[in-house]
């Protein structure tokens, strides 16, 4: 791709309006040019005056707010509305508690800049866990005031790693190779080109409950060529907040089933096989298997 490329970022949320405000404030902070950055947050139908929030960072962001009627978990078609309104090349996916270190949209433009083939971007996000067992010991390790400096002693002292990092670290944060690096594509802080995600048809609106719309419209986009990288600097922190994987698992373990369905194949299959194996560990059950994985 050439440089100098635009970022759409897209904040889809719901009834989060302090999470929200952390989001947006981290955002207003960031290091790139604002003429190559924009904003849209969608509502899933909020009441708790998330529309406000967005109002007070409309002057310094032109952040713009979308809203769609509460129906139930609509996250996909939220994400799919940012898609239709972005006007940047790439767009940057965060979710709303999520909050960017300062240089965070500018290294996920320059992954998309040092390549002419498409990429899909895979930022860090320090404090993200799937349960909040130990929500109040990240809280107060996270100084809100020095984000950055923040990172930086978590990521000198190992404190509060992604979630992911066992998988990152099994291969030194080259993923491209894997069979499926899709597995590790979750849109609390990602990216991919805007055109590449609108020819793929974007996330998959049948997905109305928690879990996995990310890693299906992930899995379109290494089919369509795009190369998947892990990019450190490209790293967040996750405010904790009040959830429980336990309370949602029937969820996706269900989305799982649908993957199946829809794409049969044996390595989409891995999804519903129960117990659910984990998917920062699929890789290495797809090649224990001999699984051979489809590229169109």
């Amino acid at each position: 791709m050439t440089s100098e490329l635009t970022a759409t970022v897209i904040v889809p949320t719901y009834n989060r309006a302090d999470l929200l405000a952390r989001t947006l404030e981290s955002v207003e902070r960031q290091d790139v040019a604002r003429h190559r950055l924009e904003v849209v947050v969608v509502d899933d139908g909020s009441t708790d005056g998330t529309r406000e929030v967005v109002e007070r960072f409309s002057p310094s962001l032109g952040a713009r707010y979308l809203f769609q009627p509460d129906e139930g978990y609509r996250v996909a078609a939220a994400r799919n509305l940012g898609i239709r309104a972005a006007t940047g090349d790439v767009c940057v996916f965060v979710d709303s508690g999520v909050a960017l270190g300062r240089s965070c949209v500018a290294a996920h433009l320059r992954a998309h800049e040092s390549t002419p083939e498409p990429v899909a971007v895979v930022g860090y996000v320090y404090g993200f866990e799937q349960d909040d067992v130990e929500a109040a010991q990240i809280r107060a390790d996270i100084d809100l005031t020095d984000l950055d400096g923040t990172m930086d002693r978590f990521a000198r002292t190992g404190l509060w790693p992604d979630m992911r990092e066992r998988s990152y670290a099994r291969y030194d944060d080259d993923i491209a190779g894997l069979p499926a690096p899709w597995l590790l594509y979750w849109t609390c802080n990602t990216s991919a080109s805007t055109a590449q995600l609108r020819e793929v048809g974007m996330f998959d609106e049948a997905f109305t409950s928690w879990g996995a719309e990310d890693v299906d419209v992930a899995l379109r986009l290494h089919r369509a060529g795009a190369r998947f990288v892990v990019d450190r600097d490209a790293r967040a922190v996750h405010l904790p907040h009040p959830k429980r994987y336990a309370d949602r698992e029937d969820d996706v373990v269900s989305n799982y089933r649908y993957m199946a369905d829809k794409y049969r194949d044996p390595v989409v299959d891995l999804l519903a096989e129960v117990p659910t194996i984990d998917l920062r560990d699929l890789n290495e059950v797809i090649r224990a298997r001999g699984l051979v994985v489809p590229t169109a």
